[in-house]
């Protein structure tokens, strides 16, 4: 797929407000209107509610998952994290992608596990001493500071190794077919690893306290952050018996809606406070982090964010036959763009 980091915010002029929100800005264009003409056609669809009830039974899955068992600390701490809170986006993108191709829930919800795990282990490794050091998660005190750092790599090590086993075991035995169970674990595999999370990581390690430009902020994003996101939604579209154009289609809405996750969040760590966040805020800019707001500025960050909403959207116009089932990705990239924590 084209960039859409730095050469994107470069190639095009800025578009011209139509929101008086800030983060969401259309071009005053016969598309702008289109996308008013079927935001008013789904307006009615309730994304908290969806989310609210995602989220549930998500929730519920998580704990069956994990049960309470020998060695006890283990576990415990696996899911003092796992089931800790949060807002389930990339579980919830999951379902969504696989509502999208006309799948159901049940066949997502392995998958929708997987990445929750998966996301959870990055948070707990991201905020060890040797990392992050943070001592302020989802607004408790983070795993290692419970459970000591010994536990705390352990528990992050057992929720990567659980994810994968969940997908094979609880995939077959949702009946999906076994060659899509293997292509949501090789999905999963490259996000998570030195081609995806792991390789924005060390970059980003590599950068702190350097003068890097867009593009290499942009790989870091993309592949800490907008890669796992890019794996929930296309596994969804897999597990929901997606063909090959609409994986390739969700691929392109994720990895930009990913990439915006991470816009707004750099964005949002310099304009709110800790408790606000849940977590500690001004960490980036404290450690001297590359962010969007400091090579950018915070409004033009802002602009940016609003270009990869509406770049989003227009990958989801290619399922118009199915309109009202693509209605929650469509608000979920607003959710994202408006969030404020």
């Amino acid at each position: 797929m084209a960039n859409v980091g730095a050469s994107l915010y470069y190639a095009t002029p800025l578009p011209k407000p139509k929101y008086s929100t800030p983060l969401l800005l259309l071009k005053n264009n016969s598309k702008a209107i289109t996308k008013c003409v079927l935001t008013q056609t789904i307006k009615q669809f309730n994304l908290e509610e969806y989310m609210t009830a995602k989220a549930r039974r998500v929730n519920v899955a998580l704990d069956e998952a994990i049960p309470l068992r020998h060695p006890r600390r283990i576990h415990e701490s696996m899911r003092y994290s796992l089931l800790a809170g949060g807002k389930r986006v990339r579980p919830i993108l999951a379902i969504a992608a696989c509502e999208l191709v006309g799948g159901d829930e049940s066949a997502a919800m392995p998958v929708a596990c997987a990445t929750e795990m998966i996301h959870t282990m990055s948070l707990i490794h991201d905020d060890l001493p040797c990392m992050d050091d943070d001592d302020l998660r989802r607004g408790k005190p983070t795993n290692h500071v419970v459970f000591g750092v010994d536990t705390a790599v352990l528990a992050g090590d057992a929720l990567l190794s659980l994810a994968f086993e969940h997908v094979a075991r609880s995939g077959l035995s949702a009946g999906l077919d076994p060659e899509r169970v293997i292509r949501a674990i090789s999905e999963l595999g490259s996000a998570v690893g030195s081609d995806g999370l792991v390789a924005g990581q060390i970059v980003d390690i590599a950068s702190e306290g350097e003068l890097i430009d867009l593009d290499k902020l942009e790989f870091i994003h993309v592949h800490k952050t907008a890669k796992l996101l890019e794996a929930a939604a296309v596994c969804g579209v897999i597990a929901g018996g997606g063909e090959e154009e609409e994986v390739e289609r969700i691929r392109r809405y994720a990895r930009r809606i990913g990439l915006l996750f991470q816009v707004v969040d750099d964005v949002l760590d310099v304009t709110k406070s800790s408790a606000e966040l849940g977590k500690t805020a001004g960490k980036d800019l404290a450690s001297d982090k590359a962010t969007y707001p400091k090579l950018m500025g915070v409004e033009k960050a802002r602009e940016f964010a609003a270009r990869l909403v509406e770049e989003a959207e227009e990958e989801l116009d290619g399922f118009r036959y199915a309109e009202v089932a693509a209605a929650p990705l469509y608000h979920l990239a607003r959710y994202i763009a408006y969030r404020q924590n």
